[in-house]
């Protein structure tokens, strides 16, 4: 048992930096561009025709939320190379696996932590906004320099937890042949005939990435805490006055 397990996880821990680690990295990364945007414009006051852009985010927010991510995986890896568009793309949408797995995680993870961005911008007391702009700043000005720091402190839980979800559903890009850590398991598995040791195997390496990752969130959190402890309007005005 020890010589099989010697031999396959040098194997899966390279998979997993070579694979699983930046397809969590760029997808996160680009699911949060993705939700911070699609918070902001859901929480925008514009209206005419801006009221059909916001239509389509929320659209968006719904259908990535409401099905499942596996089918998510095969409808653009395996379903995109069937919609043929006239002049644009005549024989179907045909993507590398791993470019059709940043895509579909990234749109993913932008449409549930725009929820979290966006209930936090939400939660910031009402007064904030009349005190800034009791002292002349505009909107933008104060989303920018008041509510968006004290939001996205309060994101910090929600969005760790998410990457940290994001870490164990890359497995799944096995699905449309992605050679990450779970495929390269059963690959193995394949060969040694083994599948109880193999599937053990990657289940523990995941199980130590996510309890390093949650460590250091605990940090940040710890962090955080200590930085932002009960924020008062009147200081958070007087350091706005300052810069």
């Amino acid at each position: 048992m020890w010589e099989i397990i010697s031999k396959a996880l040098p194997q899966i821990l390279e998979a997993g930096f070579k694979y699983t680690v930046p397809l969590t990295l760029i997808s996160f990364f680009l699911g949060i561009i993705l939700a911070l945007v699609t918070a902001l414009i859901r929480l925008s006051r514009r209206k005419g025709f801006f009221l059909i852009i916001k239509l389509v985010f929320r659209f968006y927010v719904w259908l990535f939320r409401s099905t499942p991510l596996l089918v998510q995986l095969f409808i653009v890896y395996f379903g995109l190379p069937y919609l043929k568009i006239k002049g644009i793309a005549p024989e179907g949408i045909k993507l590398d696996a791993f470019i059709a797995g940043i895509i579909t995680f990234s749109l993913n993870t932008g449409a549930y932590a725009s929820e979290t961005i966006r209930a936090a911008i939400s939660s910031v007391p009402k007064g904030q906004w009349e005190a800034a702009f009791s002292i002349g700043m505009t909107r933008n000005q104060t989303l920018k320099r008041i509510i968006l720091p004290q939001a996205l402190r309060v994101s910090v839980p929600p969005l760790a937890n998410s990457f940290i979800g994001l870490v164990k559903d890359t497995s799944l890009a096995a699905s449309i042949t992605i050679v990450e850590m779970f495929e390269v398991s059963q690959q193995i598995a394949a060969e040694n005939y083994q599948p109880l040791l193999m599937y053990s195997l990657v289940a523990a390496v995941y199980a130590i990435f996510c309890t390093i990752l949650s460590w250091g969130q605990g940090k940040l959190e710890d962090r955080l805490g200590v930085k932002t402890s009960k924020p008062k309007k009147e200081v958070v005005i007087n350091e706005v006055e300052e810069n």
